[in-house]
């Protein structure tokens, strides 16, 4: 492998190179078995003589770090002992962030527990892998390779597919050139805000609400208020003068899962009109049905063009593709299209041609179909498992959509859920507590249950441990 080594001054180079690699190896950089250049090519590349890289290779060859074949060439000992060093990046605290980011947690993979009710993600086991292999190889095999880089707002049959998809399933206006893909609707969020929000702007969040997205306005500098939701969804009437931006999930309100009312759609956009204000509309979760009839979206009744209506494919398909979009107003489109561009040009465009035709040929439609299917058996067992097991401590609050529940404390009921969820991990039971969700006290009380990630068979024991958890 082609490796780094700096020479300095006039001193010994055969022992600078030989310190240089001696520390690549006890730290790890050069792994037991790696092969190391040539003397000769290593000797060229530093500009001295062969003999010069000779010798420091032969040194480090007689202490047992180095092993040379000839004909094969020079390789890292398989028997190089422990490292002794770690390299890291410098320590200390002369540089610091902005302390908006000293609050803003990062989450990573944990190991599943045995009951996962954890929220966010579909179930992988659903995941069409099959069709999936088949559309990525015939992508990547008609794929015409270039030097350059791709169109910032994606590929031009995904954002056709996906104009279509929203548009027949969702009733949203739009056409190809109105769609932008971007990684994930967390992105789409971050390029609304970059276009939008400036230090100090005013923005109205749900409450409770999505934690992501009022941690990413406040990294921009927004002055972020939480408005109640109650059961018609955001009250408008609470929200407040001199906002510029509303962040919504109206088709199926995160957390607690209840549609915005019709009057409350029309309220909403009445009063963005009269305050100049923008609405971000988050389909979040919405395309799994287990009974009712969706109500339009706000950007299929906007008439003033104040809407920027965002969806993704995370929990329909997999978090992992990592393939978001939104859908903006003409005024807003160059503008988010040039803040794409700067933040990472274009996306994957094997991915994003894949999925266009994984939708064009009906997949995900079909794919979508299947998996209610599933979840609807999820959910009316963890239903019912509830009213069995927890009936007297959680009223579950009413929706009809979506890849998880929520259910409040009941009224007259006390209790430490912190603790007891921390009880409930300890024996194999992962939930999230409302409280979570809360940006304002005094906090709500309840659980949240996700659907995408334990088996139908296995609600109930996961419900039953949790009950022994908040009774005990």
């Amino acid at each position: 492998m082609e490796f780094h080594v700096t020479l300095t001054g006039r001193g010994d180079r055969s022992a600078q190179i030989y310190r240089q690699l001696l520390a690549a190896v006890l730290d790890g950089r050069l792994r037991p078995g790696e092969r190391l250049p040539p003397t000769r090519e290593l000797a060229r590349r530093l500009g001295v003589a062969r003999g010069t890289v000779s010798v420091a290779y032969d040194r480090l060859t007689a202490e047992g770090f180095l092993q040379s074949s000839v004909g094969a060439g020079t390789f890292v000992g398989e028997h190089t002992g422990a490292r002794t060093a770690v390299r890291r990046a410098p320590t200390g605290t002369a540089v610091r962030p902005r302390p908006v980011w000293d609050g803003v947690p990062v989450t990573g993979a944990a190991a599943a527990p045995r009951y996962d009710f954890r929220v966010g993600a579909p179930d992988p086991a659903l995941f069409p892998l099959q069709a999936w292999r088949r559309l990525v190889t015939r992508e990547l095999r008609h794929a015409t390779l270039r030097g350059s880089y791709a169109d910032p707002a994606g590929h031009p049959q995904l954002r056709a597919a996906v104009a279509r998809h929203v548009g027949v399933s969702r009733s949203v206006r739009a056409e190809a050139g109105d769609v932008l893909v971007t990684q994930g609707a967390q992105q789409a969020l971050d390029l609304v805000g970059r276009v939008l929000v400036e230090p100090g702007t005013h923005v109205a969040v749900e409450e409770p609400g999505y934690p992501p997205a009022r941690r990413l306005f406040r990294s921009l500098g927004a002055r972020v208020t939480g408005v109640p939701v109650d059961d018609e969804g955001l009250d408008v009437a609470g929200l407040p003068t001199g906002a510029r931006l509303v962040y919504v999930t109206p088709s199926h309100q995160f957390p607690l899962g209840t549609p915005m009312s019709l009057a409350r759609r029309a309220a909403l956009l009445d009063w963005a009109e009269r305050a100049g204000a923008v609405v971000v509309e988050d389909d979040y979760d919405s395309e799994y049905r287990y009974g009712g009839r969706p109500l339009e979206p706000l950007q299929s009744i906007d008439r003033s063009g104040r809407v920027v209506y965002v969806g993704s494919f995370s929990k329909t398909l997999l978090p992992m593709l990592r393939v978001g979009f939104l859908v903006a107003p003409a005024s807003l489109q160059p503008a988010l299209r040039a803040a794409k561009q700067l933040t990472d040009w274009h996306g994957d465009p094997v991915t994003q041609g894949a999925l266009a035709a994984f939708i064009g040929e009906g997949l995900l439609a079909r794919h979508v179909r299947k998996a209610t299917r599933e979840y609807a058996a999820r959910r009316t067992t963890l239903l019912a498992a509830l009213r069995e097991h927890l009936a007297d401590r959680l009223d579950p609050v009413p929706s009809a959509a979506g890849l998880h529940l929520c259910a409040r404390l009941a009224s007259g009921t006390h209790g430490d859920l912190d603790d007891a969820l921390r009880r409930a991990r300890d024996r194999g039971v992962g939930a999230e507590s409302l409280a979570g969700y809360c940006a304002v006290r005094p906090v709500q009380d309840g659980l949240v249950l996700g659907l995408g990630g334990i088996a139908t068979a296995d609600v109930d024991d996961g419900v039953r441990l949790l009950a022994a958890c908040l009774t005990g």
